[in-house]
């Protein structure tokens, strides 16, 4: 039986860290491993902007776009199944048992 330990190492200074603090700004998501003096540090350098920010609602990832080429792949997909006697609706997506028996 094997055993994984982790230990944290702060980021600034190479000792041993006690939490990882996850934060963002600017659209970026970042985190941060330090021991408790500079976690405390942080979060009081930064309490006078958390006080007067507002929430932020999660944002949604955004959907791929279709590009021209998966298109074409499609139509050809479609093609294809259609010859081989599935039936396919004329638009949307594209039954997940015709992909594999390509």
């Amino acid at each position: 039986m094997q055993r994984l330990e982790v230990q944290l190492e702060d980021d600034l200074t190479g000792g041993p860290a006690d939490e990882a603090i996850a934060f963002g700004i600017d659209g970026n998501d970042f985190e941060i491993d330090l021991n408790a003096k500079h976690a405390a540090s942080f979060r009081k350098q930064l309490a006078a902007f958390v006080d007067h920010a507002r929430p932020a609602r999660a944002r949604r990832p955004r959907a791929a776009r279709r590009t021209p080429a998966s298109r074409v792949r499609s139509r050809a997909i479609r093609a294809w199944a259609e010859q081989q006697g599935f039936e396919l609706a004329g638009r949307g997506r594209l039954p997940a048992d015709v992909i594999p028996a390509i």
